[in-house]
């Protein structure tokens, strides 16, 4: 792709990122020469209509707004089958590699941040147009400090009539309570979203946190956020108010606009001051009886504790033997009852975790227990092993207990995205998106994929792993450089010296010095490091000192020759070697029997030979 130029004007020069839909590239505009960021939709989406179509949109949204706080689209076009976006280049980070390296924020840089995102939201809600996915991957900061939103690949314009699937779009630590119930977005779920965003950034971590997508939905949903000065003490009191107004569970408890919400963080609203906290109990249904039944059943009760005596005149004498018999009958019958209870044997449990299901069933029956099996995933035990017993190992229990036990069903094992060839960001985003985590990386050789990118996984891609677990990413240092010998740079200047040089793979590195030499001239090379004949790996600088002078003294050498009388013209040519290197100060064509004599000039010891027709005649020492 780097290189290619798309739309016969955008020219791509490398690779910035990527998430779900598409790769991000940094570009070159080769008519207005400036930088751009161009996103180019992933080749597997390009044929699916609905992704083309949420490709588009993002287009359509963003084309519609001008904000120096949201990131501006240049041009939409399509190359063959690449459906591409042309964006304004921003030069800095996101804002969650910010707050991955900085976080906890100060307070003053979170409201000047947060008031920056919120006015952004507020003209993009002016103009009928909702995010949707607002979170710090979204947000980029230039090195001004200025906050852009970008990114509204599932933005969705309120006022469409595009419809609304069973699909939760947004990142699921973001979205709002009601967009995690699989309603429709509105202005009040960006205002969540950005509360979590300022919640993350004064306390340098997500609000929610569980074991996979599903249960952080489900917290959003049910769940208070833990107290922002609990984590963070140095965080203003009247700030974690605005702060918890904007992640209310009620979209109608939140600010009204994302404006009021920019407006309470630069100073604080009597109505957020005085909102009481949302108990979500209060709103709990309560069933109660009617009022009806209620006095039913006080007369009832009244009516039990009066003794009526017409019906006491009616009992007959047998009625009374009856009674009294069922009476007899229903007290023997709770003592044989209590007395079998009490006279049940026990029996001590015998321990049974870290077996086999069958075994510790088997085990347990023997003994004269009866069994319950609950399953649920492991990470550490294998399938069928007993993992927990309720009651424990060597208690002593009536044998009508029923013993509950705990059955491992392994690790919860999932496919692993194979990342091999991204950037480390789109591979870490990618792999936590799974629910796995991603360990530093660390740097590998490798002669098949490019640097910078993911030249292996550990565990590989498309095997199995439990989810949750830990990921290994291996980036590529590019080919492993060979080993070269070092060229002898003595008596070269700095131009001839980086041409040798580069002929081995190696560089010229910087001039340690310069000193006085009166063997080489100034400018020549009398030193390196590393010295001639050592070993170093391809890629390696090597300095240099200098000589400033005065180097040799001058000498010149009289030169003379015949050229053959053979009726032929002849090439006559001198060359000399000393401290400068070979040069050849003479070079003619002479007629038969001509007599040549020159003056040659040599700095140091060197040597003279003449050639006639490129064969040597002469050689002498100076």
């Amino acid at each position: 792709m780097i290189g290619k130029l798309l739309g016969n004007r955008y020219e791509i020069l490398e690779q910035l990122g990527g998430g779900g839909m598409a790769l991000v590239w940094k570009g070159k505009d080769t008519f207005l020469n400036r930088l751009v960021t161009v996103k180019v939709l992933r080749p597997e989406y390009a044929s699916d209509q609905d992704f083309v179509r949420r490709f588009r949109r993002e287009a359509q949204a963003v084309a519609s707004l001008s904000h120096p706080n949201i990131v501006s689209i240049y041009d939409v076009g399509q190359e063959n089958e690449s459906h591409y976006l042309v964006m304004e280049y921003v030069d800095g980070e996101s804002l969650k590699e910010l707050i991955r390296r900085e976080a906890p924020l100060s307070p003053a840089r979170v409201i000047q941040l947060g008031r920056q995102i919120a006015e952004a939201l507020e003209h993009a809600h002016e103009n009928s147009i909702i995010h949707r996915d607002v979170k710090p991957h979204n947000i980029l900061i230039t090195r001004s400090g200025r906050a852009k939103l970008t990114d509204f690949g599932i933005a969705q314009a309120s006022a469409s009539t595009l419809t609304h699937t069973d699909t939760i779009v947004g990142s699921v630590h973001y979205i709002s309570p009601e967009q995690a119930k699989g309603e429709p977005a509105g202005p009040k779920s960006d205002i969540y979203a950005l509360g979590v965003v300022l919640y993350e950034m004064l306390t340098g971590k997500v609000p929610y946190q569980a074991d996979g997508a599903i249960g952080v939905a489900l917290k959003h949903i049910q769940e208070q956020p833990l107290s922002l000065r609990e984590i963070n003490p140095a965080v203003p009191e009247d700030l974690e108010k605005v702060v918890l107004r904007a992640m209310d569970k009620l979209p109608e408890r939140r600010h009204k606009s994302a404006r009021a919400l920019g407006e309470d963080l630069v100073s604080i609203s009597e109505e957020t001051k005085n909102m009481v906290p949302y108990d979500q109990e209060d709103e709990q249904t309560r069933v109660l009886p009617s009022p009806s039944l209620i006095k039913e059943e006080a007369r009832a009760k009244a009516a039990g504790t009066t003794e009526n005596p017409a019906m006491r005149k009616q009992m007959k004498p047998a009625a009374w033997g009856m009674l009294a018999l069922l009476v007899v009958l229903l007290i023997g019958g709770a003592l044989f009852a209590l007395n079998s209870y009490l006279n049940v044997a026990e029996a001590e449990v015998p321990p049974v975790v870290g077996m086999k299901r069958e075994e510790a069933e088997r085990l347990l029956r023997e003994r004269g227990f009866n069994v319950t099996i609950n399953e649920r995933f492991d990470e550490k035990e294998e399938k069928g092993v007993v993992i927990h017993q309720d009651p424990g190992a060597h208690e002593v229990v009536k044998k009508t207990r029923i013993i509950l036990l705990v059955v491992s069903k392994g690790p919860d094992l999932v496919e692993v995205p194979d990342v091999t060839g991204r950037s480390f960001d789109e591979s870490k985003l990618t792999l936590e998106n799974e629910g796995f985590q991603v360990e530093a990386p660390e740097q590998v050789y490798s002669k098949d994929i490019e640097a910078d990118k993911v030249a292996e996984q550990k565990p590989a891609g498309k095997t199995k792993a439990p989810r949750g677990s830990r990921i290994k990413l291996y980036i590529s240092k590019g080919p492993e450089p060979q080993v070269q010998q070092v060229p002898n740079l003595v008596g070269l200047t700095q131009e001839a010296a980086r041409a040798e040089l580069g002929k081995v793979g190696l560089e010229l590195g910087d001039v340690l010095s310069q000193a006085e030499s009166f063997d080489y001239l100034s400018g020549q090379i009398i030193a390196q490091q590393p010295g001639a004949g050592e070993e170093a790996e391809q890629g390696t600088k090597v300095d240099i000192i200098l000589s400033k002078g005065p180097g040799p003294a001058a000498k010149d050498v009289s030169v003379r020759i015949t050229v053959p009388n053979d009726g032929q013209t002849h090439e006559v040519k001198i060359e000399t070697e000393d401290v400068r290197g070979k040069y050849y100060p003479y070079i003619r064509t002479h007629q038969p029997g001509d007599n040549v004599a020159e003056s040659i000039r040599l700095y140091g010891k060197g040597k003279v030979r003449v050639y006639i027709d490129g064969h040597p005649v002469d050689e002498k020492d100076v």
